[in-house]
């Protein structure tokens, strides 16, 4: 496939005709992000997509990656194996936790607030990034909390 037949293709002809700042956008297309060391996307999306040193990473939720099925436990454990998944992506794409820039965490019950933000805290020792916590109707296959990020590449 061609760059420009490539629908992931964010290249600067993207924006001709509408940006101004065309001339200074690099041509670099947008590439997907797979490991199995996650959990395989429940839909049509990529686990992440890595363009201009920036990686956007699909929300992860408590699957474990060998068998597709949500981690036995509480919302403790849930958090923790969502966490456990977006490393493994970040890893994936060349990146980490210490290089997330912004995460945004989805919640069925803000009543799990303090318990996903204790498991939270031993993910991100010193630098937490910038954050969003937010109550959702509901996460599918009935998760209890999905956790995104965004962060930069090595």
């Amino acid at each position: 496939m061609r760059p420009s037949e490539n629908p992931l293709d964010f290249g600067a002809e993207m924006f001709e005709g509408t940006n101004p700042f065309v001339e200074i956008l690099p041509r670099r297309p947008a590439k997907p992000v797979f490991t199995d060391k996650a959990p395989a996307p429940i839909g049509p999306y990529s686990q992440a997509i890595t363009t201009h040193g920036t990686l956007y990473c699909s929300g992860q939720i408590g699957l474990d990656p060998a068998t597709q099925q949500l981690v036995d436990g509480d919302v403790a454990a849930q958090a923790r194996r969502a966490l456990e998944n977006l490393s493994a992506v970040l890893e994936a794409g060349r990146s980490s936790l210490r290089l997330i820039v912004k995460t945004t965490i989805f919640l069925v019950d803000m009543n799990d607030f303090a318990t996903v933000n204790a498991v939270y805290a031993t993910f991100f020792p010193h630098l937490p990034p910038a954050r969003t916590t937010v109550a959702v109707a509901a996460l599918p296959l009935g998760a209890r909390v999905e956790i995104e990020a965004i962060a930069l590449t090595r």
